[in-house]
């Protein structure tokens, strides 16, 4: 039996993906969740073997999810079922150690597949996605990333340097590095390009 835990903000798709999974003879939802905190507390209590997740949600993401099982070495495999088709989250998500990544607009019976593919210890990413995520490399670096998700939030500079504690010119400096490296011509447009990209 794949004992599963299953984290997902918005209830339809919760409730469709849990019916979906419990029709399955081999899958068993143990418990669902509808934000990132409530899945970790979750996932600690139960011990699933694999946890099915979005990227965008309240408290911790679902790439933020991944990490903290990867930081805590928890044997839990996980799989990501997202509106997201863009490389640079499947990127992201892969150095987290996500061994499934999967589009919510995929065949149905994909994801029960999925799980069983990732149960018996082997991958299952959605291979258009895969091929994308190795052509088109993420220019950032993380500090280039965090510094550039606070700016398009509209966070101000100063207030910027003091989250990250930095000084205001290496701010600036990130900032302009981002934007160079992006080919744009200011810090908006590169929120948007990163964002669109899957690089934020």
């Amino acid at each position: 039996m794949i004992r599963v835990l299953l984290a997902e903000d918005q209830a339809m798709v919760r409730g469709a993906l849990s019916a979906l999974l419990n029709l399955e003879t081999d899958i068993d939802v143990l418990a669902e969740a509808a934000d990132g905190e409530t899945a970790w507390r979750e996932l600690q209590r139960l011990k699933p073997d694999v946890l099915v997740t979005d990227i965008e949600m309240p408290g911790l993401t679902g790439l933020e999810l991944a990490q903290r099982i990867q930081r805590h070495e928890i044997p839990t495999r996980v799989v990501i079922v997202t509106t997201f088709a863009r490389p640079g989250f499947l990127r992201r998500a892969l150095d987290a150690g996500v061994v499934g990544y999967l589009l919510k607009d995929a065949p149905a019976e994909n994801l029960a597949d999925a799980l069983r593919t990732v149960h018996r210890g082997g991958r299952s990413i959605d291979p258009q996605l895969a091929l994308d995520a190795w052509t088109e490399a993420d220019p950032l670096n993380e500090r280039e990333r965090q510094v550039l998700r606070l700016a398009g939030e509209g966070v101000a500079a100063g207030e910027i340097a003091k989250r990250l504690s930095l000084s205001h010119g290496t701010v600036r400096n990130y900032l302009s590095e981002a934007i160079g490296k992006l080919g744009v011509t200011n810090r908006i447009e590169a929120y948007r390009l990163a964002r669109q990209k899957g690089w934020l």
